[in-house]
């Protein structure tokens, strides 16, 4: 079977019918809809009044590819190289996590928390992948933000992001787990960090475009030790956070309790849990 021709009312049907294999009638429809507006410049408005239109065979032939990746399970994210978060525009690959609605939660929650605060603070984000809260928190907070990740190629997306969003950010390569390197930071008024927090024996429970095509990297942590990014963190932040900073984690809804009571065995006040969507336990905040 093939297209029956190059208007844009039968490139659409042709490639629903054949997506309609693995994806729902919903998923089907959103992805085509992206896939025309980054490709050919289409959305739904004018989709909608316009669905005769004809469209060349170079522009066909970028649907046709990007459709194959899809039907390969691979994210439309990666596909088109780019992501919305809140209201910013972000580039991303394989390099970096695509962002996740629970991730633009937790942003919402820091600012929410801060909003009170007047004066300029000093933000460190551990762990930064795309820069997602890392632009997201200079740009709503007005605030000095220093970005760190242990990936050179992550900090290079992050970086990019920062420049198209006209954010001004600090980028430090560093190992949080690494004592050693921890001399290369400062003092900061907030830490936030969105760790990897996803055990190894829940990856049977994740979908293929997660687990084929993301850094495990940035996702994954043993089942023997899955709290070992926040007690190295909780560290940091006895040396790095000021007197009365608040530290901001988000985290995997089975540790809660664990978390709560590693952040009150050092000493930090005001432990919070909050809940995601979901009703789910996903964000920490805590005062040091």
């Amino acid at each position: 079977m093939k297209v029956s021709s190059n208007k844009l009312i039968d490139l659409f049907v042709y490639y629903k019918e054949l997506m309609l294999t693995i994806f729902s009638e919903r998923e089907s429809k959103a992805m085509l809809l992206i896939l025309f507006e980054h490709y050919l410049n289409v959305d739904i408005i004018e989709y909608t009044k316009n669905p005769e239109r004809r469209i060349n065979e170079s522009e066909m032939l970028k649907v046709h590819f990007a459709v194959k990746d899809l039907m390969q399970h691979r994210p439309i994210q990666y596909i088109i190289g780019e992501a919305r978060f809140l209201d910013f525009e972000l580039l991303i690959n394989e390099d970096v996590l695509i962002p996740r609605p629970e991730t633009e939660e937790f942003v919402q929650f820091i600012v929410k928390s801060e909003n009170f605060s007047s004066k300029r603070i000093a933000v460190l984000d551990i762990g930064s992948g795309s820069g997602c809260i890392t632009i997201s928190l200079k740009k709503l907070l007005k605030a000095d933000v220093t970005a760190m990740d242990i990936s050179k190629k992550a900090l290079t997306v992050a970086a990019k992001n920062a420049n198209l969003n006209n954010a001004t950010v600090k980028f430090l390569q560093i190992d949080m787990l690494d004592e050693n390197q921890w001399d290369l930071l400062s003092q900061y008024d907030l830490i936030v960090s969105n760790p990897p927090y996803v055990l190894e024996s829940e990856k049977v429970l994740m979908n293929k475009n997660v687990v084929e095509f993301e850094p495990p990297e940035a996702l994954y942590v043993t089942d023997l030790n899955p709290l070992k990014f926040y007690k190295n963190i909780i560290s940091l932040s006895q040396q790095h956070l000021r007197l009365d900073g608040r530290l901001y984690f988000e985290i995997n809804e089975a540790f809660g309790k664990e978390i709560n009571d590693l952040l009150i065995a050092e000493k930090f006040r005001q432990v919070h849990i909050q809940k995601d969507m979901n009703g789910k336990d996903r964000f920490v905040s805590a005062i040091k």
